[in-house]
């Protein structure tokens, strides 16, 4: 195997490339990105890396690309694919032939249907959508966020930690309904709300629209909100349209097997573009959109281009940060039956969502700093041994969890 190309320079596509290396493939591995800039992280754009700083929080230094013996490509986007004669086309007119290809192509925000192109109504997916926004977080100023899921909510507490006023608008009944149990998500929301976002929930949006250099969010109850910019966090939507026109199969993203391995042989896809049965719970298809599985993603690939024949294992993990707040969840918690509750000490809690045989398949918590952290991980163990832990043991405190790792 001589050259493997990598379609995606983002966290997991720039983690495969670094792991076959450390893997000791000896061939070509070349890199390429559709951004002008060398990979970066994507988390900070919402928290630290809109609050401050030109640059991009980079994954890697420029040198150890080079150093690497990795090729990186800035600034093209890769055309088609031919997977019979197993080259790529990129925007600047060259072709690429590779042994193995990953698609690690991520995600992209969801449009607001019917939104006009406007500098005053924007999503939040790339340094420069984070230069733009930062540009009006400041006393004064007026953000109007559309969503309040985990992006809309990191913005909101950014800007008002920022001096910016911020009006938040949520269609269901309140925050975080996707994966978060409203007992978390109402903590969230007092907390923003006593930080002084006004918070709508329930509340839908007529029209999005742009009137004197400013948003103007048209609500359900006819209400005009006017904002300096009207930022949409409204979910993203997998990149697949490479995907597609290869031929490869769609379901929820590019479809995989437990190995990472397409529909077309060869041809890898990871990361958040991509859906794969997880064996933890029962073969269900899922598609992750979090740093750590694009991470881990990355490194399994690499590892099975190279023949490692390795499935996907890892408990799906998310985490947010908000204020002084941390909110991390460990496993997916559909069709949970009983949720027990574990404080650990002042604003900090843990729930524990067991399915009906009694075994834990998912832990949510939320807490200041780095409170919920190693219980989290601790229960990410449980999670991944598929434990049915004793549910008195689970709440109480004083039952340190590592004793039911151990049992």
């Amino acid at each position: 195997m001589a050259h493997c190309v990598i379609v995606g320079a983002g966290e997991c596509g720039t983690r495969a490339a670094f792991a076959l290396r450390e893997k000791g493939f000896g061939g070509e591995v070349t890199l390429v990105g559709s951004e002008p800039h060398a990979p970066y992280e994507r988390p900070p754009l919402s928290k630290a890396g809109l609050a401050g700083g030109v640059d991009p929080k980079f994954i890697a230094s420029h040198e150890t690309y080079p150093a690497g013996n990795i090729r990186l490509l800035t600034g093209v986007t890769t055309i088609s694919v031919d997977a019979v004669a197993r080259t790529i086309v990129l925007s600047d007119g060259s072709q690429l032939a590779y042994d193995r290809l990953l698609l690690a192509t991520g995600a992209s925000a969801r449009n607001f249907p019917n939104a006009p192109e406007s500098s005053h109504i924007r999503s939040l997916r790339t340094h420069y959508d984070a230069v733009t926004l930062r540009a009006i977080l400041q006393p004064g100023r007026r953000l109007g966020v559309i969503g309040g899921g985990f992006i809309g909510l990191e913005v909101a507490a950014t800007a008002r930690q920022l001096g910016a006023d911020v009006v938040l608008i949520e269609g269901l009944e309140r925050v975080l309904k996707r994966g978060v149990p409203a007992e978390i998500a109402h903590v969230v929301a007092e907390r923003h709300r006593a930080e002084g976002v006004d918070l709508r929930c329930g509340v839908s949006i007529e029209s999005l629209t742009e009137r004197n250099g400013k948003a103007v969010i048209a609500l359900s109850t006819g209400e005009m909100i006017e904002a300096d910019l009207a930022l949409i966090g409204i979910g993203a939507r997998p990149n697949v349209e490479l995907a597609e026109a290869t031929g490869l199969v769609i379901d929820n993203g590019i479809a995989v097997d437990d190995r990472l391995r397409t529909s077309i042989p060869d041809i890898f896809a990871a990361g958040d573009c991509c859906s794969f049965p997880l064996a933890l719970y029962g073969g269900r298809r899922v598609r992750l959109e979090s740093w750590r599985n694009a991470q881990q993603q990355g490194m399994l690939a690499a590892a099975n281009m190279l023949g490692a024949d390795e499935p996907v294992s890892a408990v799906p993990w998310f985490w947010s940060d908000q204020y002084d707040m941390t909110l991390q969840i460990a496993g997916l918690a559909d069709g949970a039956v009983m949720h027990l509750r574990r404080d650990l000490g002042e604003r900090a809690f843990i729930l524990f969502h067991l399915d009906g045989e009694g075994r834990l398949i998912a832990a949510s918590g939320i807490g200041p700093g780095n409170a919920v952290a190693r219980d989290i991980r601790l229960a990410e163990m449980l999670i991944a041994a598929r434990a049915h832990p004793d549910p008195a043991a689970l709440t109480a405190s004083n039952v340190k969890l590592k004793t039911l790792l151990a049992a």
